[in-house]
């Protein structure tokens, strides 16, 4: 579990490196107090197809197992709006594990959400999208990763 940042893009050996990852890269300058790894609902499944539009703050997996698709988080509150796109990997790859990275108030209530992802083909951790979170209570987000 040591991410290689010896190259122009970070990279991890398993999906647990996302953590680490996310707690580094601290999106909105928040420290990431938790981390969540999602799998699919329907099958358990890890890897995904993902669409995001980071402008708006959504994400939007479908299983690779089982083609279950499911809005992350919030994210229905904004799709309508959203203009998502299909994320790929600079190696085309378009399969990745996922993470969210949740950075809290005091109050325990959820600030800041980072989705981080890692390429399954070649290990390249990123961030498909971050957003703020302004409502209360918002706790309930830990269980919608």
């Amino acid at each position: 579990m040591v991410i290689d940042t010896s190259g122009e893009a970070w990279r991890g050996d398993s999906a647990a490196d996302l953590a680490d990852y996310l707690e580094q890269y601290a999106a909105g300058g928040y420290h990431v107090d938790q981390t969540v790894s999602a799998s699919c609902a329907a099958c358990a499944g890890r890897n995904f197809r993902l669409r995001a539009d980071p402008l708006e703050g959504g994400v939007e997996r479908t299983c690779v197992g089982c083609g279950e698709t499911h809005l992350m988080l919030d994210s229905a509150d904004a799709w309508e709006d959203a203009e998502p796109h299909e994320i790929a990997c600079s190696c085309t790859g378009e399969v990745f594990e996922v993470a969210v990275g949740f950075s809290l108030l005091a109050s325990r209530e959820v600030r800041w959400i980072s989705v981080g992802v890692r390429c399954v083909a070649d290990g390249v951790l990123g961030c498909c999208a971050d957003w703020k979170i302004d409502y209360s209570p918002s706790r309930h987000l830990l269980e919608l990763a």
